[in-house]
């Protein structure tokens, strides 16, 4: 007897659904171009089966570099309905790390945007898994690259006979570290449609749903918002590039319900003046992640969108937590529970669990965690710890906190803690005071070397426009508000943070290097 309780329905499966019995609904929209269900699919499928008459074999890589936009959903889509596996790449990462990338993950086929396929040619000679035949280019044509469009225009748009199977590989996403050997997380077909059961459950997604996608499409982050719309059936709208009065005018032109960003660009939006006269009522759900929303910023951002507001603070890998917009205000600086069906712990040094209100290294799971690291098992194992149950949990390398409630508050990450004097200094509480000063509009806080204390902690620090507070003055108005083991070495002022794209993460490592070289020399 067949067992029909093991039918699995992957992505692809349910948006050849949309398009049988939602076939005129609009599925997705970038400037004026707009696709219906059934128009996106029949694309999709072009894409899948020019890729099998190429010689495409269930499982093998793709890699994608592209522009935010209708063609680079299509592709991604497609490569999987050829029983592909999806590695999107970032255009800010070119040479010897594109090559890295490229080689690891043993991409046999590589589709690009015209403007980044120069690049890639560059280091053509570095990619030895590529197939001869494997360069696709979206837009102007390039010396040695197949046209997406004619690539498209002589395959079929009927259904492949492609199937995927919970287990098959999804996708392999790297790490936004560009040195040394890159990292890919591997997810799985299963791994993705749980990813989407969860934010939909988690995110109230349902078919109404018109969700805005502001950031990078190679970016997890984006996934949040792109994937759960697709599998319910919503109408998915493109931005090619962020811009909060943009950004607004989509909101009240289409009747946006969701979208995901950063925490610089909700402060843009907040500073945008066409706010005061837009219309953002649509609006149900604002999801904030990346980095840590500050308070003052969470308090604006609730006394201009209310019940909106939803933090999450996540890993690619697979763990995540969300503040839920009814809690917001009573657990202003936590980052919520556990997602549906996930759990948290909290972990001392040795693997034990810690009590509440205790910080530690978290470590999470869900269903939607990663297979493992792309042909890293040892990297793998050592992200591994396992409860009195046996189940397998992933170590965050951040540290928190739960409180009495068993909400999470994020207190650093594990390797850009300061141990100064044998006492742990978490820099996100320093950043939090400097952040109350008038004059500064941002900070960060790093730990540099100190001969009486091993490391010391020093606020880098941008002043506000005409603001002149002088580094003595700064770091003695911080440390009369620090405890004595927080206190600052001293003030350093720069002219911007950096910040790595998409998410604005700051590379601490980077920051400290230079501190650290010297004190070897």
């Amino acid at each position: 007897m067949p067992d029909f309780g093991l039918t699995f329905v992957s992505l692809t499966d349910a948006i050849a659904g949309h398009a049988r019995w939602s076939a005129a609904k609009t599925a997705l929209v970038c400037g004026e171009q707009r696709l219906s269900w059934g128009e996106l699919n029949r694309e999709i499928n072009r894409v899948a089966n020019g890729l099998l008459h190429a010689g495409l074999r269930k499982g093998d890589k793709v890699g994608v570099l592209m522009a935010n936009g209708i063609p680079m959903i299509e592709v991604m889509l497609g490569v999987l309905k050829a029983g592909g596996v999806v590695v999107p790449l970032s255009p800010l990462i070119t040479g010897t790390s594109l090559a890295l990338m490229l080689n690891d993950s043993n991409a046999r086929f590589m589709f690009a945007e015209s403007p980044f396929a120069a690049g890639v040619s560059a280091i053509r000679r570095e990619l030895s898994q590529l197939d001869r035949n494997g360069f696709i280019v979206a837009g102007a044509s390039a010396s040695g690259w197949r046209s997406l469009a004619l690539f498209k225009s002589g395959a079929s748009d009927q259904e492949p006979s492609v199937r995927s199977a919970l287990d098959d590989d999804f996708n392999i996403i790297y790490s936004s570290g560009t040195t040394g050997t890159p990292k890919g997380i591997v997810h799985t077909h299963y791994a993705r449609m749980q990813f989407c059961h969860t934010l939909g459950i988690e995110m109230r997604f349902d078919a109404s749903a018109i969700a805005i996608l502001t950031t990078p499409l190679y970016a997890n982050g984006t996934w949040m918002m792109l994937l759960p719309t697709l599998a319910v059936g919503g109408t998915v709208i493109v931005m090619p590039q962020f811009d909060p009065a943009t950004f607004l005018r989509l909101v009240a032109r289409e009747r946006g319900t969701h979208s995901f960003m950063v925490p610089p660009q909700f402060a843009a939006i907040l500073a945008c003046p066409e706010l005061a006269q837009t219309d953002t009522d649509s609006l149900r759900v604002l999801v904030s992640a990346g980095a840590p929303l500050t308070r003052a910023l969470k308090q604006q951002l609730l006394a201009r969108f209310g019940g909106t507001l939803m933090e999450l603070y996540g890993l690619t890998e697979g763990v995540g937590t969300t503040l839920k917009a009814e809690r917001v205000a009573a657990k202003l600086a936590s980052v919520g529970t556990p997602v549906f069906g996930a759990d948290i712990r909290i972990l001392d040094d040795a693997g034990k669990q810690v009590n509440h209100g205790e910080p530690g290294e978290i470590v999470g799971y869900s269903s939607a965690l990663m297979s493992g690291y792309h042909g890293q098992p040892d990297k793998t194992a050592e992200a591994m710890w396992r409860d009195e149950a046996g189940r397998l949990y992933l170590k965050t390398g951040d540290i928190g906190r739960l409180d009495e409630d068993g909400f999470l508050y994020i207190l650093d990450r594990k390797k850009d803690m300061i141990i100064s004097g044998g006492v742990n200094v978490f820099p996100s509480d320093i950043e939090e005071v400097l952040r109350g000063h008038p004059d500064v509009k941002d900070v960060t806080v790093i730990g540099i070397p100190d001969d009486k204390w091993g490391e010391t902690p020093l606020a880098l620090v941008v002043r506000q426009e005409g603001a002149a507070p002088p580094e003595g003055a700064l770091k003695d108005w911080a440390n009369e508000r620090l405890a004595k083991h927080q206190r600052v070495s001293a003030v350093e002022f720069r002219d911007s943070i950096p910040r790595v794209p998409p998410l604005g993460k700051v590379p601490k490592k980077d920051l400290r290097a230079p501190y650290w070289q010297r004190a070897k020399q």
